[in-house]
């Protein structure tokens, strides 16, 4: 019986060496290239978390409720900002499984982990600074649905905050083009942490009598100065690759890539 558990520990121990060995190779620079590294990375830290209750290389993992509703917590070497990706399959913002009564609250997972950040003086951002966003089809690197989590520039925290001033709660209102080519709207909601609010099925409301493709849309909650308001905004414009279009990494700020890295682990 001992050598059997010993034989188990060996058998996880070199799972986890095995996986932890993969996971340095796909977290690396050129990650961002490779349309499935993130769902590699996904499944690494599941199983590392389940076999170790670490969840290297990724910040967090939750799997209290079964990989089937778990997501994982990942601060990419490519970009201004962290990533939250559930741990099933999940190709992007177009899958069903989001719109259905099945499906967790990511954006309120997500917004939780903002913790996570921190300024340069210690403290939290303040709330109106950070943005959840979830990326089109085609402006995405990766196959596997993903929300960055991250600090917006100036400019665009100055516009969201212009436009959330003025607008009713509860009803969405044209907010311009907050990128290149791509109109988008908002809708500005009470809540104290996004848990009783869906972005996903909000943003496919909006725009189900035109959406030609679940693919094109883009969607972000933004947090209000109020302490139990966020805006929600989302844009659902057909974009093409070849256009270089922008998308998250246009509204995050590249200084808040420090900020991020002090954050807790």
């Amino acid at each position: 019986m001992e050598r059997q558990r010993r034989w188990r520990r060996f058998a996880a121990a070199g799972v986890v060496g095995l996986a932890l060995g993969v996971a340095a190779h796909k977290v690396g620079p050129h990650l961002g290239a490779i349309p499935g590294g993130l769902w590699t990375t996904v499944r690494v830290c599941a199983v590392a978390e389940r076999l170790t209750g670490r969840p290297f290389p990724c910040l967090a993992v939750d799997l209290t409720e079964g990989e089937a509703r778990g997501f994982v917590i990942l601060r990419p070497p490519w970009a201004n900002d962290m990533i939250l990706s559930p741990t099933r399959p999940s190709v992007g913002v177009e899958d069903p499984f989001l719109q259905s009564d099945a499906a967790p609250n990511y954006f309120a997972d997500a917004w939780r982990a903002r913790d996570r950040i921190a300024t340069a003086d210690g403290g939290s951002p303040a709330r109106d600074r950070v943005a959840l966003i979830v990326n089109p089809a085609a402006v995405r690197a990766q196959n596997q649905m993903h929300i960055h989590i991250g600090c917006l520039v100036p400019w665009a925290q100055a516009v969201l905050d212009r436009a959330a001033a003025r607008a009713p709660e509860g009803v969405w209102r044209p907010l311009g083009e907050l990128l290149p080519g791509r109109p988008f709207w908002a809708l500005k909601v009470r809540s104290a942490d996004l848990s009783d609010v869906e972005p996903f099925r909000l943003a496919r409301a909006l725009f189900e009598p035109v959406l030609r493709d679940p693919a094109d849309l883009m969607v972000a909650a933004v947090g209000l100065p109020e302490e139990d308001a966020f805006l929600i905004v989302a844009s659902a414009t057909p974009l093409v690759r070849a256009e270089r279009p922008l998308g998250s990494e246009a509204l995050l700020d590249k200084r808040c890539r420090e900020e991020v890295g002090r954050g807790g682990a």
